[in-house]
């Protein structure tokens, strides 16, 4: 993921450019990062090593999603929605 990705996500789920600590802005960001490996992941089917990187980001993802679906279950469910995480 570049910068200018990066900053693109930030500006479109956080309240400015600089909200980079907002939990839905963290979560699209792990979103893309792992979209990102599951394509790699199609070229590259023995990198065990990465494999293992990217299952600990989905359980932070899912980390995540509990605590806004606790603290605010509207956003949660925006959220959802928007990163088509959820089938």
């Amino acid at each position: 993921m570049t910068k200018e990705e990066k900053l693109e996500i930030v500006k479109k789920f956080g309240e400015n450019e600089k909200d980079s600590g907002k939990t839905e802005v963290q979560i699209a960001i792990l979103t893309k990062r792992i979209n990102d490996l599951t394509e790699h992941f199609n070229a590259h089917k023995k990198d065990h090593h990465s494999r293992r990187g990217l299952l600990m980001m989905v359980g932070k993802r899912r980390r995540l999603l509990n605590y806004l679906a606790g603290r605010n279950i509207e956003r949660y469910r925006s959220l959802i929605k928007e990163l088509n995480i959820r089938k």
